[in-house]
Order: structure tokens, then sequence, then C-alpha cells
């Protein structure tokens, strides 16, 4: 009677969670599960880190945190940007702060003052925090186009992803997913004048611009196309145009800032270049050709001709836009879809691939929803399984620092 009882209170306990009316309660359940995992993955690495560029040996999880880029926004937050871009010993422009956004280590800096927190604890904080708010937003994208488990269960494949541990580190990535995902719930719901603000600031956190006004264009594109079946009245085309002009000029605005901080026209392009330059030296950069650059590389870490390689690239982006075509895809919508595109050519153009290319992709996120249609309860225990295997993978590979370690996260 004890167990059947018990195993009555468990069922009325989970049917009260994952009610509809409940559903950011069972959010918020899927996200804290998730990140007991994470940490739990970080905090056994950290155990094991020896000392490194940024920390001693065995640091503590906060600490842990804020190495690689963290340590980027680090220096901003504290100092801001250097008004002279530095040189390496050939002239070339060197690494420096120019390459990161401010959005991220401005909001830090802003609860370091609140709260007089250190900067490891506040970019936590403020990452976590996004992070959170992220994940209920994604359920209120995915419902729009997913019945409520399935929407759940997508929220459960963000939460879990094998890129999840960045959403609890010192990098701007959960505050630019929390504000892509809002971008895209405005944009989903016809809001057009409400994403005004939300691309100014997302604008500043990530490069992004460009690709939401792509996506903004085509979607532009396609209500007039269908504009007999779905009515496309004259101030919605006026908004969405005129947020389409907004989210361009927003794509430029910190290489305009940049610029005119420090004298020199091409200074956010060549800070850029200058992280590719330990893979294939110091080159111009020209739309669509990093990725094939990239071949030329990697042919000597795999052996493999770098016409193979340059092949076998086309094959993978051919497929990758056949499958946004498919039945999956399709359920998704089509404003999902066309920012999945349009910043799938945006990385294309403008993006050199290697280890961090993985964290790049984490923008496409809902193909999570196309992830969680299958129903089959194997399925998706196998499903989160992998993504947590893959945690483990991605921090073994990208976070933790082994000696010298080229594969940054």
């Amino acid at each position: 009677m004890a167990d059947g009882s018990l195993t009555s209170v468990v069922r009325r306990a989970m049917a009260a969670v994952l009610a509809p009316e409940r559903w950011w309660l069972a959010v918020i359940g899927i996200f804290a599960a998730s990140r007991v995992v994470t940490t739990s993955i970080l905090l056994a690495y950290a155990s094991v880190q020896p000392p490194n560029s940024w920390t001693g040996a065995n640091p503590d999880y906060f600490s842990f945190a804020k190495i690689w880029d963290g340590h980027w926004y680090y220096i901003i937050a504290l100092a801001g940007y250097p008004s002279e871009l530095p040189l390496d010993d050939a002239g070339h422009v060197a690494e420096n702060a120019w390459a990161f956004m401010p959005g991220y280590p401005a909001v830090v800096r802003v609860v370091m003052e609140i709260t007089r927190l250190d900067f490891a604890v506040a970019a936590v904080i403020v990452t976590v925090g996004f992070a959170l708010g992220a994940a209920l937003l994604f359920y209120r994208v995915m419902h729009l186009v997913l019945p409520e488990r399935t929407a759940l269960f997508a929220v459960t494949i963000f939460s879990f992803a094998p890129l999840s541990p960045i959403l609890q580190v010192a990098y701007a990535e959960s505050m630019y997913l929390f504000l892509l995902i809002l971008a895209l719930f405005w944009l989903m719901k016809r809001h057009y004048w409400m994403l005004i603000p939300v691309i100014a600031v997302m604008s500043l956190t990530r490069p992004s611009g460009l690709a939401f006004a792509l996506a903004l264009g085509l979607h532009v594109v396609h209500r007039w196309w269908i504009r007999e079946r779905e009515e496309f009245p004259l101030r919605e085309r006026v908004a969405a145009i005129s947020v389409t002009l907004f989210s361009l000029v927003m794509g430029f605005a910190w290489l305009l800032i940049t610029a005119f901080a420090t004298g020199s026209i091409s200074a956010y392009t060549d800070t850029e270049l200058a992280w590719r330059a330990p893979y294939i030296g110091h080159v111009e950069l020209i739309p669509f050709t990093a990725w094939f650059q990239a071949a030329g590389f990697w042919q000597l870490w795999w052996n493999i001709p770098q016409w193979m390689l340059s092949v076998l690239l086309v094959i993978v982006v051919v497929a990758f836009f056949g499958f946004l075509f498919t039945r999956p895809a399709r359920r998704l919508g089509v404003d999902l879809r066309l920012w999945v595109a349009s910043y799938a050519l945006y990385l294309l153009a403008v993006f050199f691939p290697q280890s961090s290319t993985f964290r790049l992709l984490m923008p496409m996120f809902p193909l999570a929803g196309a992830l969680a249609l299958p129903r089959s309860p194997s399925y998706r225990v196998l499903l989160l399984i992998a993504c947590i295997a893959g945690q483990w993978a991605w921090i073994h590979i990208a976070w933790w620092v082994d000696n010298y370690d080229w594969s940054p996260p």
C-alpha cells in the first residue's frame, strides 16, 4: 500500500508539474537538472586541471569558469578597450579585446558594481540568469510550432546539449541566445517594432546583425510571396522592412565603433583575422573562402587531400540545406528555418572552421525542435545520454586545458 501510495503521489506531482498552465515550472526543473549534471562534470575536470595560463592547479569553480575568452571579458569589464591596436613583431594586428563585443561585459560590470562581487562570480550569475531566461523563452518559441510535451523535450535537448556547459561560464553565449530567442519570438508573432531594442543589444553582444537582417529580408520576401493566402498589410510591410534595414545597420555598428575608436577602418576585421593567423597565416578577409582555406590546413592533420575535404564540405552544405526542406524541419515553420539558413550562410561567409566552430553553431538551436519530434522513449533516453556524453567530450577537448592546447572552446 505504501509503495502504491508513493507511486500515486509521484504521478500526481509529475502531472501537476507538467500541466500546460505550469509550463514554466517544468522548464525550470529541466534547466535545474541540467545544471546539476553540467556543474558536476565541470567540477570533475577542475579537480584535475593542471596549472595553465589563467589558473593554478585544481582551481575552484568560478576561476575555472572564467578561462579562455572569459579572461578577455574580464579585461573589458575592468579596463575597457585599447585605444591603439597591438601589433606583433611582423607589424600585423595581434589578438586583442576588440574581437569581443561590449554587451555581456557591460552587464557583468553593472552586477559587479551593485553586488560588489568579483568578476568570476558576477559573470557566472549573469550567464546562468540569461540561460534560464533563454530556456523559458525557447519553450514559448517551440510551443508556437510544436505540442507541449514535444516543446518540453526540445527544451531538454537545449539544456543538456553537448555545448550547454557554455551556459554557465564567463561567455556571452547565454545572453546572446536569450536575445536571439526573444527576437525570433517577436518575429513569429509579427511584432516587428518590438525587435528594434532587441536587435540593438543583440548586435552588440555577439556578431548577429547581418545574419538576422538576411533572415528578416527573406521573411519579407516570403510574406509578400504568400500575401494572397496570408494578408501582409501596408503597416506590417513598413515595419518589417524598417526593422530589416535597422538590423543591417546594426550588423556594421561594431565595425564602425571599432574603426572610430582606433583610427583604423579595418580594426575589427584585422583583429578577427589575428585569431586564424596561427592556422593559415595572415590573409585577407574574402567572403566564402575561409572554409576552403581551412581544408588546406586540416589536410595536414588528417592526411586527406585538400580537394577531397573541399568536396566533402560541399556535400555537407548541400545536405544541410536540403534537410531544411524535409518534413521534420518543416514542422518548425518558415521563420525558424529562415533564421537557421541565414545564420548558416553567415558562418560560411565569414568564419574560419576550427574547434570554436561547435560553439558558433549554437544559434542553430531551433533544430532541437526537429530532434524532439520522435516520441519513442528509447530514442529520447538515448539522445539525452548522447548529449551528456557530448558534454564530457567537449569539456575534455575544448575547455579543460592540457599543456599546450590548440583547441579553444
